[in-house]
């Protein structure tokens, strides 16, 4: 019998010829037909994903063995789960009625960070334990928070640490990194933060660094001194080594309107140098925070809240405060711009602004600010932000998508940001689907691998095999922001699934009940100092 000799190139051809071999994966649950975003910034693909267990086992094609659910997602896009470098969740998520995180479920969110603006529990070993036992319906990232370190050691005290209490200090810091933070935040327009200097802060982000942490800051001042003070961020990085990160980046009041450019051009000279810095931005033109940071000035918010209240009576200082307090209100326009979130002695304020308080109560917008502080402050929506300033930071690279909320009940009488429900939903459904400010790729980037490589988040972000199962579908058609200014507490809509450590939290767009979310610890890791 001849012999039949293949050429290379002969070989080539029938060997191409032949049909594709699929690899064969054990599934629990197999998404099929999809368009999968993988998180790297790359457009969607035609793909299916399977899961087993905890982690992602394939996705592409693959023929599945055992006896897997086959979950129809044609039509539908599958990402990884969102991940919020940005909440203020920290005691909610303690709390019964709020722990499975209801509001950012139901946005795609399988990830939260707390201990942001430098608030937040400082012993984090006993606040995963916390959260261990109450269980919660994502994953919880922590952070040691320097307001809360600061007035461990010095209450509210208005003066920098002796060296005695700066160790103190570091040491909080340094035994919240052992146990498993992951970074140092600050906020820095807060009591009693606001009272630290730059080399007080450098030499806790040391602490910081030697763990492996990286830097989040609630800058010292987000409207005309922004430059100055992400300048100070950006100093604090270098002296101390280790990444910074901007939170919640914007330009707030109308005399900052149109600098943005200004603050990402700032960075990106930064980023160019070489010095890791990175942001976060929730997609809204109004922030939230106490009326007190909004319209106090910090050198009369030292110590006690009686102290405050003496202060006001007293004959020489009180005139300063009023006049101080006008100043920052700014006017009939700036009183509208001022609305009330949260207000427990009189909730019938709630969702009303101050020039319509005041004239409702035939006051002025400085006395029912006066009377609110007496009576204990309270939570503000502040609309000063430009619709252009926001989409010009929402297009850069570098800016991850956070929401500065936290888990709510769907039932409270307040009237809160509607951030807590809406952010990212926001940012995909209106900016990037709708309005075209940023593809879908980025948009979607900018909740899961981009907060990943911020954090330095193993398996986590990507739509990877081997990789966590924190995974979320959702319908483009009918993902929307629901919640609004007026009536915050609506879930968004559109999510069909969500997957937290391969475990379904949301089923068919319903709560399945289960509270799979995981306390992620860093695993501190020593970093050479630079």
């Amino acid at each position: 019998m001849p012999i039949l000799l293949l050429t290379l190139p002969l070989l080539t051809v029938l060997c191409s010829a032949l049909p594709p071999v699929e690899t064969e994966v054990e599934a629990d649950y197999v998404l099929r037909g999809a368009t999968v975003y993988d998180g790297t910034g790359a457009k969607g693909d035609k793909a299916d994903v399977a899961i087993r267990g905890e982690r992602i086992v394939a996705v592409g094609k693959f023929t599945a063995s055992g006896k897997p659910r086959i979950i129809d997602a044609v039509g539908l896009i599958v990402a990884p789960g969102f991940i919020d470098l940005h909440t203020h969740s920290d005691e909610s998520l303690t709390q019964e009625k709020t722990n499975a995180n209801l509001c950012y479920v139901h946005q795609g969110v399988t990830t939260v960070v707390t201990g942001n603006c430098g608030f937040g529990p400082t012993d984090v070993g006993a606040y995963f334990q916390k959260l261990e036992k109450r269980k919660t319906g994502t994953n919880v990232i922590h952070l040691v928070p320097h307001n809360a370190v600061r007035e461990a050691v010095l209450k509210n005290a208005n003066r920098a640490p002796k060296a005695d209490e700066l160790q103190k200090m570091e040491a909080l810091v340094d035994q919240g990194m052992k146990d498993g933070a992951w970074g140092l935040s600050t906020g820095l327009i807060y009591n009693p933060g606001t009272y630290s200097r730059t080399d007080e802060i450098v030499a806790l982000a040391k602490v910081a660094a030697r763990n492996g942490g990286f830097y989040a800051s609630h800058i010292r001042d987000e409207g005309t001194g922004a430059l100055v003070a992400i300048d100070e961020a950006l100093t604090v990085g270098r002296d101390a080594g280790l990444p910074v990160h901007i939170s919640h980046l914007k330009a707030s009041g109308p005399k900052s309107w149109g600098k943005a450019g200004d603050e990402v051009a700032l960075i990106e000279r930064a980023r160019k140098a070489g010095q890791a810095v990175t942001a976060d931005q929730y997609p809204y033109t109004a922030s939230s925070t106490s009326l007190a940071a909004m319209v106090i000035p910090a050198q009369y918010r030292e110590g006690e809240h009686k102290e405050f209240l003496e202060r006001l009576a007293d004959a020489e200082q009180g005139p300063k405060i009023r006049k101080a307090i006008e100043e920052q209100i700014g006017g009939k326009e700036g009183a509208k711009r001022l609305r009330v979130a949260r207000y427990k002695p009189k909730p019938q304020w709630q969702g009303k602004d101050l020039d319509a308080l005041a004239t409702a109560e035939n006051s002025t917008p400085l006395d029912i600010v006066l009377e609110i502080q007496r009576n204990g402050g309270a939570q503000m929506v502040n609309f000063g932000m430009s619709e252009e300033d926001v989409r010009l930071i929402m297009r850069q690279p570098f800016v991850a998508t956070a929401s500065d909320g936290s888990s709510q009940l769907i039932t409270a009488d307040t009237v809160p940001h509607p951030r807590s429900y809406g952010c990212f939903a926001r940012k995909i459904s209106h900016y990037s689907l709708a309005e075209k400010v940023v593809p879908l790729e980025q948009a979607l980037r900018s909740a899961t691998g981009l907060p990943a490589d911020i954090l330095k988040l193993p398996e986590r972000g990507y739509l990877k095999p081997a990789y966590f199962a924190d995974v979320m579908v959702f319908d483009p058609k009918t993902y929307h922001d629901v919640a609004t200014y007026d009536k915050p507490h609506q879930y968004a809509t559109g999510v069909r699934y969500v997957f937290v450590n391969g475990k379904l939290v949301i089923d068919e767009g319903k709560f399945t009940e289960e509270l799979p979310g995981k306390v992620l610890r860093h695993q501190g890791k020593s970093v050479e100092k630079k």
